[in-house]
């Protein structure tokens, strides 16, 4: 007989079948004035009650052991969890549980305790797979169990302990080698010639730049010369890209809109993001695995001139600047995992940094900190005409300038680019639908000239785009 559809909060189908029996066995004792029909009823009715109270006095205590392989997983990638789960004064009855999941998963996995391959000291151990579309933190777990007495007369649910992180990051897509990353030397390795130990009329100087340590000074020359002037054989080994990385809601806000993925937390349930933004994580995560690969150092800065990953939530280091290593690559990856779109931004997209508005003079200084020690590569949004005029200056920053200005409508953002292809910028639009590796190879395809100015432009005499992927 089907009793599904009992009730089942507090007792299972079996105990609600001992209670309605015992309130049957109460009525006939009433009507036959049988004392035996009494102490039944109230037997069957009392069994179940204290069934339920038992087994909330004296429920078990569990303990879960949560780990993910790997630790954190790319988007379209599966991640094997292992559940350890041991019972503490486990009494033997049945216990149904079931690992709970954000909704993007699918359905949750359920299992009984103890599991049928159980170690003799009671512990469990159980394990599935997850796979998420989309980058984010996820909150895996806690897990629900629903025990009964030994009986199975009644039910309870409780979860049973907390939750864990998962942390899936956007896949990086591998890029086509081209001249881009070679600015600094063969495959990021700077060839220098030294001297053992030179002496000061063997010290090659050069004028001193905006961000020079006084240290480096080399006086006696500076006093030859009439201006400062820097030792150059303290040479840097590790060539060093910087990578401008734009999150303001108000450059990426058109076309479809902002939309929401789930997040890690009830304060912040969703990630603010557009199809445009993604594509930007996708090539930011990308453009960082292909240098690191190269040895290059890189260094990570958003549009106000402040570490890059400053307010992604699943950043490591949040106040770190500077990437370097198969660690610094993970570091980067798990940063842009929860990384979005800066709601707080104005409309207008000018809130100000020191006093400086968004790409200006606190970005420029920060660039001319560590000018021309590696390409300057810079993942935008909609630029404001204003805006690409005080970004343009920034391109004698680097080694070579490469801007990617990522729009709903590549085609009309030429004006935008001939602003920062003036100024000394390798620049080009794309959209979501631009593949990355012919974005990336386009700068080394287009033929770039020096311009009567000295500033770098195109053989073509207009701004570049890359159209959608076939």
């Amino acid at each position: 007989m089907d009793l599904s559809w009992f009730p089942h909060r507090f007792l299972r189908p079996r105990g609600w079948g001992l209670l309605v029996s015992g309130i049957f066995a109460l009525l006939l004792a009433q009507v036959m004035g049988r004392r035996d029909l009494l102490a039944l009823g109230i037997f069957l009715i009392a069994l179940p009650l204290l069934a339920v109270l038992g087994i909330r006095l004296l429920k078990p205590g569990f303990a879960v052991y949560r780990e993910f392989s790997p630790a954190s997983v790319e988007t379209q990638s599966t991640t094997t969890v292992s559940l350890a789960i041991s019972g503490d004064g486990f009494p033997g009855g049945r216990v149904m549980m079931a690992e709970q999941l954000p909704p993007r998963f699918g359905e949750p996995p359920s299992f009984y305790y103890p599991s049928r391959s159980a170690a003799a000291s009671g512990l469990s151990r159980y394990e599935y797979h997850l796979r998420s579309g989309k980058r984010g933190q996820f909150r895996i777990g806690p897990v629900s169990a629903e025990f009964s007495d030994p009986f199975g007369l009644s039910l309870h649910r409780h979860e049973v302990n907390g939750s864990d992180l998962l942390t899936v990051t956007p896949a990086a897509i591998n890029l086509p080698d081209t001249r881009l990353s070679g600015a600094r030397g063969n495959d990021g390795i700077t060839a220098t010639t030294q001297r053992a130990n030179p002496s000061d009329d063997d010290v090659m100087t050069r004028e001193y730049r905006y961000g020079d340590p006084m240290r480096r000074v080399h006086w006696p020359a500076t006093a030859r010369q009439g201006t400062l002037m820097i030792r150059q054989e303290e040479s840097v080994t590790t060539p060093e890209a910087t990578l401008v990385l734009d999150t303001r809601l108000s450059a990426f806000a058109g076309g479809m809109g902002p939309f929401a993925t789930p997040g890690p937390d009830g304060k912040h349930p969703e990630l603010i993001t557009t199809e445009n933004f993604e594509w930007s994580v996708v090539a930011a995560m990308s453009i960082a695995a292909h240098l690191v690969e190269k040895n290059f150092a890189l260094r990570v800065l958003d549009v106000h001139a402040a570490p890059g990953f400053h307010t992604s939530s699943s950043a490591p280091w949040p106040e770190e600047e500077i990437y370097s290593g198969s660690s610094g690559l993970s570091a980067v990856a798990d940063s842009l995992a929860a990384l979005e779109l800066d709601e707080d931004e104005s409309a207008t997209g000018t809130r100000t940094n020191g006093g400086h508005p968004v790409l200006g003079e606190a970005l420029l200084e920060k660039l001319a900190m560590h000018r021309r020690r590696g390409p300057l590569i810079a993942l935008l949004g909609n630029l404001t005409s204003a805006e690409a005029h005080r970004l343009a200056p920034a391109a004698e920053f680097g080694a070579n300038a490469f801007a990617i200005v990522v729009t709903d409508r590549p085609q009309e953002a030429h004006p935008i680019l001939e602003t920062l292809r003036l100024g000394g910028w390798r620049a080009m639009a794309a959209n979501y639908r631009t593949s990355l590796p012919s974005a990336w190879a386009y700068f080394d395809e287009v033929q770039f000239f020096t311009a009567p100015s000295g500033k770098t432009a195109l053989d073509s005499g207009r701004a570049p785009t890359v159209g959608p992927r076939s």
